[in-house]
């Protein structure tokens, strides 16, 4: 067993703040945060995603959909796909579960900020 004290609560750092938590053969867990006027400057990457939203309200961008988040939200974004969270306005704090486990940016694929 492994637990993971004060996960999901948000961590006040510009632009965000990200955190792994635990890493096992088949899945990695971390902690997300960006403030209100945050920026989140992730890249796309090789794993599958699931983000539980805990606190905060912002709008989740993919290519195929924009989507409304807030606490108590589930949101799967798969391998590769680019998204990034925008216009933050409460502070947000994730839970973060990535199968296989996180190993970075995936080289290949575009940030999704060069898109704009």
């Amino acid at each position: 067993m492994h637990k993971i004290s004060g996960a999901g609560e948000f961590k006040h750092e510009l632009p965000s703040h990200y955190v792994d938590q635990l890493t096992t053969k088949s899945l990695s867990v971390g902690t997300y945060s960006i403030p209100v006027g945050g920026v989140d400057d992730q890249q796309p990457h090789r794993e599958d995603e699931i983000y539980v939203v805990t606190t905060g309200r912002a709008t989740l961008v993919t290519p195929s959909r924009t989507e409304l988040i807030g606490p108590g939200d589930v949101l799967f974004v798969p391998a590769e796909e680019p998204h990034r969270f925008v216009d933050v306005t409460e502070d947000l704090a994730l839970l973060v579960f990535f199968a296989p486990p996180y190993t970075g940016r995936h080289p290949d694929l575009p940030h999704p900020a060069d898109a704009s």
